[in-house]
């Protein structure tokens, strides 16, 4: 069985990458600014290239284990991904981030490392409830960082930006 990234997290992300650069080559030819378009048009590429490659997470759950996986071009350069065996897990550790959001690790017997347990993939009820009946930890208490709704405000603020991005970019070429 395998996770992918939540689509509405992978479209609205990837979207407001678009909608913060995309008018920045048309703003440098305007303003004679030091960096060239053609720079910043290849800078863009290069960075939609590696936040797809970041969004294109997978979590694959089988009989023996975890696995967290990206890409093969993407683990040759940035994030190898990892593997939990089942029998390896001893318990889930809940934090909090700097923001006030939980996030949960599992803390191995060893307890030489913690892995971020994903939870930004479609299924994450799913998810967690396999890992409940995988490994015996309690997961009731265990809940996305972030709600749908929190992704379609931002998605909704991003699509506003996008407009205004157009008039930007009409206005840049107009002059």
């Amino acid at each position: 069985m395998y996770f992918n990234l939540s689509p509405l997290i992978r479209i609205t992300l990837l979207t407001l990458y678009i909608a913060l650069t995309l008018p920045l080559p048309f703003l440098s030819k305007v303003t004679d600014a030091p960096v060239p378009p053609l720079v910043l048009w290849v800078g863009i590429a290069i960075g939609f290239m590696i936040l797809y490659g970041a969004m294109s997470e997978r979590v694959i759950l089988d009989e023996t284990g975890i696995k967290v996986t990206y890409p093969a071009w993407f683990r040759f350069i940035f994030r190898k991904g990892w593997s939990l065996e089942w029998d390896d897990i001893k318990n889930l550790k809940m934090r909090t981030t700097g923001q006030g959001g939980v996030v949960y690790y599992f803390v191995t017997k060893a307890q030489d490392r913690a892995y971020l347990l994903p939870m930004r993939v479609a299924g994450f009820a799913k998810l967690v409830e396999q890992v409940e009946e995988k490994t015996g930890i309690d997961t009731r208490d265990v809940r996305p960082l972030a709600q749908p709704w929190m992704y379609f405000i931002l998605l909704g603020f991003t699509l506003l930006l996008l407009l205004v991005d157009g008039w930007t970019i009409t206005t840049a070429i107009g002059l």
